[in-house]
């Protein structure tokens, strides 16, 4: 019989006993109800969880547990999922692009809010959902800095689209609200107040009161440094007050990295080392590293030998492959590694919870991640 714990103290715990070969995601499922905790006290209304980041089933039970109720869903597989944890979560069908075969699926399953940034999409919704107690929210776009990339290249209507498409959704029946996205890693509380203001104005000149007003995800996770999130916070509540006044809708928000980012720390091992000192890992661009070309390497990183001791040694920059046979499989900046790094020793990057475990693939049958339970996350 076993003797090893089902929950492991830390990752350099688990690495020092159990020396593992493939890449592992560790888990601590007390960081993430503590973070979803944080947004529930900060935040001033409905906090939900956009299941995109993170749809494994341990970490929607976890949210629950939590107390998070309603959850930002974008394809009916996301939907299955969140049914199988929870049959009656509430379910924001935040995806403005839809087939009607989608549509369909959502109305069979139960889903009473949607967002729209075109008309054709209201076409699709009118068409198929009873308007009675619906909501179908309107997507702004605007130039706005702070975030990693915008989302509004591919989604979201301009202020006057936004003003028409409004009108529409009251004239049809439906419950009118608005909705925004700063874009992804944002850490400026004046992409949001910018935001709230321009959808007032929107909602003055369509002549609508909106229900809701869902300030999107965008909230950043720690890339080195942690986010002020409750400065964020602030900022929506004053730019609301400022804004809408005693007409201020109900809020919402849909943070998906920022929630569930510090709850995982990805340890990988050393494949090979070349002569000129560029590393070779067990993981990569193809597995649960693929955001790094778009938004860069997480830069809380620690090394640990072979028997999960740290390293000292002195650090220089080192270009760092992924273990597939494609030459594009490169971290898109050399990491600070030390002299005394070697063949089999584990480079661990932590909040890695996001777009890890979600976006990996299997290509060249790399991509196989564990996930290991810890009590306490991070390096």
């Amino acid at each position: 019989m076993s003797r090893q714990p089902s929950i492991w103290q830390t990752a350099l715990s688990h690495l020092k006993t159990e020396t593992p070969t493939q890449p592992v995601l560790y888990f601590a499922p007390a960081t993430l109800q503590a973070t979803a905790q944080r947004f529930i006290d900060g935040f001033d209304g409905l906090v939900t969880y956009a299941v995109k980041a993170n749809d494994s089933r341990v970490v929607l039970e976890n949210l629950v547990a939590a107390g998070i109720d309603a959850f930002d869903v974008a394809s009916p597989a996301e939907m299955h999922a969140l049914r199988a944890v929870s049959p009656d979560a509430v379910m924001h069908y935040n995806n403005p692009v839809r087939s009607r075969a989608e549509v369909a699926e959502a109305v069979a399953l139960g889903v009473r809010s949607y967002s729209i940034d075109a008309p054709h999409e209201f076409e699709k919704l009118r068409a198929q959902v009873d308007p009675d107690g619906v909501e179908v929210a309107v997507r702004l776009r605007l130039q706005v800095e702070g975030a990693a990339y915008n989302f509004g290249a591919k989604f979201g209507a301009d202020a006057d689209q936004a003003v028409a498409l409004l009108r529409m959704v009251k004239e049809a029946g439906f419950t009118p609200s608005m909705t925004f996205h700063p874009g992804t890693q944002c850490a400026a509380p004046s992409a949001w107040s910018t935001y709230i203001a321009t959808c007032a104005d929107v909602a003055k000149a369509a002549n609508v009161r909106l229900a809701r007003l869902n300030v999107g995800g965008g909230f950043a996770a720690n890339r080195g440094v942690a986010p002020d999130l409750e400065s964020i916070f602030d900022a929506i509540h004053d730019a609301v007050e400022t804004a809408f006044g005693a007409a201020a809708p109900v809020l919402v928000c849909e943070p998906g990295r920022a929630m569930v980012a510090e709850a995982f720390t990805l340890a990988t091992q050393v494949k090979s080392i070349r002569e000129d000192g560029a590393v070779f890992l067990n993981d990569g661009i193809y597995g649960a590293l693929s955001e790094a070309p778009s938004i860069g390497v997480p830069d809380r990183i620690v090394t640990a030998t072979s028997d999960g001791e740290q390293h000292c040694g002195v650090k220089a920059k080192r270009v760092v492959f992924g273990p597939t046979c494609d030459s594009i499989d490169q971290l898109p900046h050399p990491l600070a590694l030390p002299s005394d790094l070697a063949e089999d020793d584990y480079v661990l990057f932590a909040g890695m919870g996001a777009y890890s475990l979600a976006t990996v693939t299997r290509f060249n049958g790399y991509g196989l991640l564990d996930m290991v339970t810890v009590q306490r996350a991070g390096l």
